[in-house]
């Protein structure tokens, strides 16, 4: 199979409903069949989630570039990611901002995305394994914040890591469906948008579904 043309055609189709060239970019130079089983590396590049174990998914390409390009970065920015799961959002934002901290709560995704983002070169990545608090408060304030399961509101912990004028994108909802939200952290007070409709699997922990909530 033609991965690199796949890709391109892939980028082609995103392209028509999104609009930031440089979050394309960056998707189009990330080779999303790396960070799949190989089962699943066929449909690599059609515009669905796909399994990676452990009762995981990689996300919908264009549910993907959707809420990278919501996070509205620039370059300079520090950025966490909640949920590494295979490490390809993770690939993905460290083309576009200076630093990327993203964590896991299972150990054998984190190990394996690692090993592969540092085998890849993607230097700017520092993979961890969350404990109890949602988020890495050690290395707050972060100037984005990306969420890749769903939560049953916005947690306050990560609202607190939020630099002020960040911005923090997050599925919210019940365990089956969510809203894409964006919350931007003010001086005074937090503003929200809706960004739509979404599925992911549920974000667990502390400040959202707990332990018992595991699939």
């Amino acid at each position: 199979m033609d991965f690199v043309e796949a890709r391109a055609y892939l980028i082609t189709q995103l392209r028509k409903e999104i609009r930031d060239e440089r979050v394309l970019e960056a998707m189009a130079g990330v080779p999303r069949e790396l960070f799949l089983p190989p089962e699943s590396r066929p449909c690599a590049y059609e515009d669905r989630p796909l399994p990676i174990g452990l009762g995981q998914t990689i996300s919908q390409p264009f549910i993907i570039a959707m809420m990278t390009s919501a996070l509205e970065l620039r370059g300079e920015e520090k950025v966490l990611e909640i949920g590494t799961g295979s490490g390809y959002q993770a690939a993905i934002l460290s083309r576009l901002c200076r630093q990327v901290i993203t964590v896991e709560r299972l150990k054998p995704l984190a190990d394996k995305a690692r090993q592969l983002l540092q085998e890849l070169g993607y230097t700017n990545v520092d993979v961890h394994l969350e404990g109890k608090v949602i988020g890495w408060p050690e290395e707050a304030p972060f100037d984005a914040i990306l969420v890749t399961a769903g939560a049953p509101f916005i947690p306050r912990t990560l609202v607190d890591q939020l630099e002020i004028g960040g911005r923090l994108v997050i599925p919210v909802g019940s365990r089956y469906e969510q809203e894409m939200m964006r919350l931007t952290r003010k001086e005074e007070k937090e503003t929200r948008e809706s960004l739509g409709l979404c599925r992911f699997v549920p974000l667990i922990g502390e400040g959202a579904w707990g332990e018992e909530s595991a699939p």
